[in-house]
């Protein structure tokens, strides 16, 4: 049974993997090194967490047009989240997606989901369909 029903801003492969829920809007450029994959605003709560690999759940991104830059090199270098799930679309961050996909990279599924929902799926195992089902799975 599907918990939540995203809606599929971009296309991508299903996957499962641990969500990290931001609990503040990110900057993209400046805020997540693009060598690690690692949140490096140090004033940002989740300071300090990757996100590559992972769902990230992202309330709003603050900022710079260079965002689609700093998540194409993610994708490029292998360390781009396995999904993207925001809550209101953002262009910028998205226009790194398609760039990344008409490369032929492997890019991540991006969905828009209500943050209410955010707090309940942080740091929860989530599988994600390519239709935007949303499930919690229980780690054995």
């Amino acid at each position: 049974m599907t918990l939540f029903n995203a809606e599929v801003l971009l296309s991508g492969p299903a996957t499962m993997a641990s969500a990290v829920a931001l609990t503040a809007p990110i900057s993209f450029w400046g805020g997540v090194d693009p060598k690690t994959g690692v949140i490096s605003e140090i004033r940002h709560p989740q300071s300090g967490q990757s996100i590559a690999g992972r769902v990230l759940l992202v309330p709003a991104t603050v900022g710079s047009s260079s965002a689609a830059a700093i998540l194409l090199e993610l994708v490029h270098a292998g360390l781009a989240p396995a999904a993207v799930v925001m809550h209101e679309p953002d262009a910028i961050l998205l226009l790194g997606l398609i760039v990344a996909k008409e490369m032929g990279w492997k890019t991540p599924i991006a969905l828009r989901l209500d943050r209410a929902a955010f707090a309940s799926l942080d740091r929860q195992q989530l599988e994600i369909s390519q239709d935007g089902g949303v499930d919690v799975r229980q780690v054995p």
